[in-house]
């Protein structure tokens, strides 16, 4: 089970890391070292946690952050200034877990809004395995029908098959290229720098949906699952260990949500005090995975256009509909969130800040706005108060 958390973690979101790092402004070396590095550093924290609390505590790194950076693209400051706001991400997780009103705080956070907002993130990435249909018909035709057929027979490995599906492409391809790209594993370090640009729009909205997407489900699948996770220590194996990581190229760590189920469920150990042994396990495989990160970075760099984001949207589709029932539930709340979704989706900067922190900000202002009850005046309750007793004398 621990090998089975580690390879569907893997396998169904580093296209959307590679992807997000890309359009960042990461190089295909800084790329390459990004993806290691979060692989080499929720390793370490699954292993310092679980030997710590003997409970399968299992991290991942932010798929919906990865899917901002994807939707974003550079910020003001470009590549320098995004491992900036990767470490200031990582600061405000470590507040999180020092500093119980800053949870409470993002807990406070509409989730019709915060759901909205992850929704418009997901957009356009989720377009990109139909709009690349028109330049790789067959290719990415192909994964689409082995995607979606299964959904219908294992969904767990719907993702990861499509995604050896393409692997197996980009090995074909690079082989009759000239060989494949073979690459040693390194990590690349890159000094950081901080703008208002890449603060307000990346570093903030990276770090709302790492929190609201990823370290409170995950929280609630344990708990679901009969384990309490350590709130204050994750928090800080977390925000320090992206901190560690961010400069050179891991944009965050948390608690993994859809993963934590695999090694806390029975089908791991009948016995939920043995379970733990499931994600140490998927941490030493997660190093192992480290190594070839070079390698696979090189891979999808001699792929056909497109391939890399087809496989990416494929394996956001399921997060992008729960986030979009979520962000529509509640009647009250379907204007605000409509617009949330439709700004962070449109990609448009104002003063160099990215279109998520702006959804966030309108989004909560405009449902603010709706939910505030307009106070009667004195005059209209002295006015009622005379019409009332005038009716009563009648």
């Amino acid at each position: 089970m621990g090998l089975v958390t580690a390879l569907v973690g893997f396998a169904s979101s580093f296209a959307v890391v590679l992807a997000g790092l890309r359009a960042a402004g990461a190089t295909p070396d800084q790329a390459a070292s990004g993806l290691a590095v979060l692989c080499i550093v929720q390793a370490l924290g699954m292993l310092w946690l679980t030997w710590r609390h003997r409970t399968p505590l299992t991290l991942a790194w932010s798929t919906p952050g990865a899917a901002l950076l994807a939707s974003q693209g550079a910020v003001d400051g470009g590549w320098t200034a995004a491992i900036g706001a990767f470490m200031l991400v990582g600061v405000l997780i470590v507040a999180t877990g020092l500093i119980r009103p800053l949870a409470r705080l993002i807990g406070l956070i509409p989730p019709a809004i915060a759901q909205a907002m992850l929704a418009g993130i997901l957009l356009p990435l989720c377009l990109a395995p139909f709009t690349a249909l028109t330049g790789q018909p067959w290719l990415v035709g192909a994964l689409i029908v082995v995607w979606l057929v299964m959904q219908r027979l294992a969904p767990r490995w719907a993702t990861p098959l499509a995604f050896g599906l393409a692997l197996v492409t980009m090995v074909v391809t690079t082989a009759t290229d000239g060989g494949v790209p073979f690459a040693a594993p390194s990590l690349a370090w890159t000094t950081p720098s901080l703008t208002w640009g890449a603060m307000l729009g990346l570093a903030i909205p990276l770090y709302v949906v790492t929190m609201a997407s990823q370290n409170v489900p995950g929280a609630a699948v344990l708990k679901a699952a009969g384990y309490e996770a350590p709130w204050k220590e994750t928090m800080l194996v977390t925000g320090v260990g992206t901190i560690a990581g961010a400069g050179f190229g891991g944009h965050a760590v948390n608690l993994a949500a859809i993963t934590a189920a695999l090694p806390a469920s029975p089908e791991s150990h009948p016995d939920p005090r043995r379970r733990w042994i499931a994600t140490a396990t998927a941490g030493w495989a997660y190093l192992g995975i480290a190594a070839i990160a070079a390698t696979l970075t090189a891979l999808v760099e001699a792929a056909p256009a497109g391939l890399l984001e087809a496989v990416a949207g494929l394996a956001l589709l399921g997060t992008f509909a729960s986030s979009v029932s979520g962000s529509f539930a509640d009647p009250s709340d379907r204007l605000p969130a409509a617009v949330t979704l439709l700004l962070a989706a449109s990609g448009v900067a104002i003063a160099g800040i990215g279109s998520a922190f702006w959804a966030l900000l309108i989004g909560l202002g405009l449902r603010r706005m709706l939910t505030i009850r307009p106070r009667s005046t004195p005059t209209a309750s002295a006015s009622g108060n005379v019409h009332s007793v005038t009716s009563q004398r009648q």
